[in-house]
């Protein structure tokens, strides 16, 4: 029995969907299960990540333009070229991450797969599912997907369910231990930072490394259309660590002392080390998380990436450099989040 996961990464998406989907198949892997992609092809795609990891992909053509208008205005064309691949294998289980994709979608699939699970974070449509996962920490958790799923689809909620690479259950044990001083930071936005969060964030950090006595670890992924940039950027400072589609994310957050990123998958990540952040929300769908997440303590949100005033990164570095106790207490509240 097979297992297919439906999934797309691009430039407008990003890439948070297709790794925590490749978490999720790694762990069936190693229960004896078949598990292969079908993506489809767009700029910022992560079809030969996919594959590295030792995953077929089923390549959907390219549709130009953009994924989710072209799949919420043609879903009965993309779960058609879906069911054209399912219908050959004998398929146990569906996963299914896409923010494009609702029931009228997965309705049409139902007959061809045995059993259908969304990853969704959103609450925002209906879904057609016996399984749904959603990993975030909301006010509202218990009660956000009432009447959008049938009655009896189980339901994982919460980031005690977070989709955590084995690399950070390993890093875990290796966290440094708290001086109470901040002396390396860890910059991360995503594979694609579509907003170009990393460089805004360098620029103001740069001329405070001297006078912080800072380190930093600055990680892009390889669908960075800035990362070349940022490289050139970074090059004339020794303190900056320039990283490029890595896989010892986790070693590099278990050596910092605090975190500047965004408010996706990577929070849970972050959380999960005990490492507090300072937050840009990138995308709407991140705004309610980084709310909900700000209001435990764990983090500092600044606001949404274009009504953000960088300045407030500094401010908010300076409070935690000299305010120990402060840096202390986040620590305890990622702990506290995720344990």
């Amino acid at each position: 029995m097979d297992t297919f996961i439906r999934v797309d990464a691009s430039v407008e998406i990003g890439t948070g969907h297709v790794m925590r989907c490749l978490t999720l198949a790694h762990r069936l892997k190693k229960a004896e299960k078949y598990v292969a992609f079908i993506c489809r092809d767009a700029e910022g795609q992560c079809i030969k990540l996919i594959e590295q990891q030792g995953f077929e992909v089923f390549i959907l053509p390219n549709s130009g333009g953009s994924l989710w208008d072209f799949i919420s205005n043609y879903w009965e064309k993309d779960a058609q070229e879906t069911i054209n691949i399912l219908k050959k294998y004998n398929v146990e289980r569906l996963i299914i991450d896409h923010y494009s994709i609702d029931i009228k979608w997965e309705k049409l699939v139902r007959p061809f797969v045995n059993e259908i699970m969304v990853i969704d974070d959103l609450a925002n449509r209906k879904h057609d599912c016996d399984i749904l996962l959603d990993q975030n920490f909301y006010l509202d958790m218990d009660t956000r997907y009432e009447g959008l799923v049938p009655s009896s689809t189980k339901m994982l909620l919460g980031p005690s369910y977070a989709l955590l690479r084995d690399e950070f259950i390993e890093a875990k044990k290796y966290i440094k231990p708290f001086n109470g001083r901040v002396e390396r930071l860890f910059i991360f936005f995503g594979g694609s930072d579509p907003t170009n969060e990393t460089e805004r964030v360098l620029k103001v950090i740069i001329p405070i490394l001297e006078k912080y006595d800072l380190n930093v670890d600055v990680v892009v992924g390889d669908s960075n259309l800035n990362k070349k940039q940022i490289k050139e950027l970074v090059l004339a400072y020794d303190r900056i660590h320039y990283h490029c589609q890595i896989n010892n994310i986790a070693e590099l957050m278990a050596k910092a002392d605090l975190a500047i990123g965004a408010a996706g998958a990577t929070i849970w990540e972050r959380a999960f080390l005990g490492l507090p952040s300072i937050v840009i929300a990138v995308a709407k769908n991140q705004v309610e998380v980084a709310k909900a997440v700000s209001s435990t303590g764990a983090i500092i949100y600044l606001g949404v990436s274009n009504e953000v005033i960088y300045n407030q990164v500094l401010i908010n570095i300076d409070l935690l450099y000299n305010d120990s106790a402060e840096l202390g207490h986040m620590r305890k509240c990622c702990e506290n989040l995720i344990s």
